[in-house]
């Protein structure tokens, strides 16, 4: 996952930091409510781990502003504030899950994912590293920066997008994106994702390659920071 981390505490930034990325997810740091402003786009990240008492303003606050601004990200809020009146107040406030320092990192780690899946069974979003696909909108983004897909594009992206690392067959990716009735050059599957690997390099998604296997088709690779895949 790609995961922004709102925390003051220097000790329980390095922890969190190299624990999680132990792990294989990205995580960004910000140490003030105003750096976290300052991003400009919170829904890039897949989850948000928010800490309640920060130097410049109170974790509520950011949260509030976040959700006025009709932010969806699913925020987990760590705190040492444990009463149930804080819970109730960062619940309601809008946060997705509250968890209280001292905390069990597996606890942690499973939280997050809990949070990821339910954000991608809501928005119906797809993401693999640093790349987002909206399905919705039909469109690839990286940040800031999207490419809009063709019928036939998102179809075959799609099909290789569930099942990432794994090879594909081409006559089943070739009747995923055409039909069972297609009776068209099998080539123009090679050129179709040579259409994507174009908009996946203008897009420069660092971590996200379709790769020819041999004798199979395609398939798409996510690498993790570090050069591993996934």
């Amino acid at each position: 996952m790609r995961l922004l981390l709102v925390e003051d505490e220097a000790k329980m930034v390095a922890l969190l930091q190299r624990g999680l990325e132990e792990e294989g997810h990205t995580v960004e740091v910000c140490t003030r409510g105003s750096e976290a402003l300052a991003l400009g786009a919170p829904e890039d990240y897949e989850v948000i781990v928010l800490d309640w008492s920060l130097p410049d303003m109170d974790g509520m606050t950011l949260l509030r502003g976040w959700r006025d601004a009709s932010v969806r990200t699913p925020v987990l809020m760590l705190t040492a504030r444990g009463t149930t009146a804080d819970k109730v107040m960062g619940l309601r406030s809008g946060a997705d899950d509250y968890l209280v320092k001292p905390f069990d990192f597996e606890e942690l780690l499973a939280r997050l994912e809990v949070l990821r899946r339910r954000s991608e069974v809501k928005d119906g979003v797809v993401r693999l590293g640093d790349l987002v696909l909206e399905p919705g909108r039909r469109v690839l983004r990286v940040g800031s920066r999207e490419e809009s897909l063709t019928a036939r594009e998102f179809a075959l992206f799609s099909a290789l997008a569930r099942h990432p690392g794994e090879p594909q067959v081409r006559a089943r990716l070739m009747e995923q994106t055409w039909g069972p009735d297609f009776d068209g050059s099998a080539n123009v599957l090679d050129v179709y994702v040579g259409y994507l690997r174009t908009k996946l390099e203008r897009l420069a998604a660092a971590h996200v390659t379709l790769r020819s296997v041999r004798g199979v088709g395609y398939k798409l690779v996510v690498g993790l920071p570090g050069g591993r895949a996934a």
